[in-house]
């Protein structure tokens, strides 16, 4: 399994808050990293150069969710179509609630107006 995320620049960035459900925490972690490689890891693969996922582990810090999913999509459709096939799958609102989904776009502003982002 490649660690190394898929290099392109990103039409779309997705930030999915969600919150793990209490079957998921019922697994062990050895069922829980099976299922991860058996039904998540396919569809990353399958979308592999249109779309790259970073899941941060927020549960130190809030009750009100568990995880954020940041999904950067080379374009639209492809998030789409991702989406769909994660939907098919039991890591939607079965392991875990999608509690929310905030779609954005870096430095769209500058892009808009067509000067420089700010730099840090």
């Amino acid at each position: 399994m490649d660690t190394q995320p898929t290099q392109f620049e990103a039409a779309l960035t997705t930030f999915f808050m969600v919150k793990t459900a209490p079957e998921w925490l019922g697994f062990s972690f050895e069922t829980r990293l099976a299922h991860a490689r058996e039904t998540f890891q396919p569809i990353l693969d399958a979308f592999a150069g249109r779309v790259r996922l970073k899941w941060y582990d927020v549960e130190f810090y809030t009750a009100k969710i568990s995880d954020i999913w940041v999904i950067d999509s080379k374009d639209h459709q492809s998030y789409q179509l991702f989406c769909e096939k994660l939907r098919e799958t039991p890591f939607w609102d079965r392991f875990f609630l999608v509690q929310d989904i905030f779609p954005g776009e870096l430095n769209a502003w500058a892009k808009n107006y067509e000067v420089e982002a700010l730099q840090s």
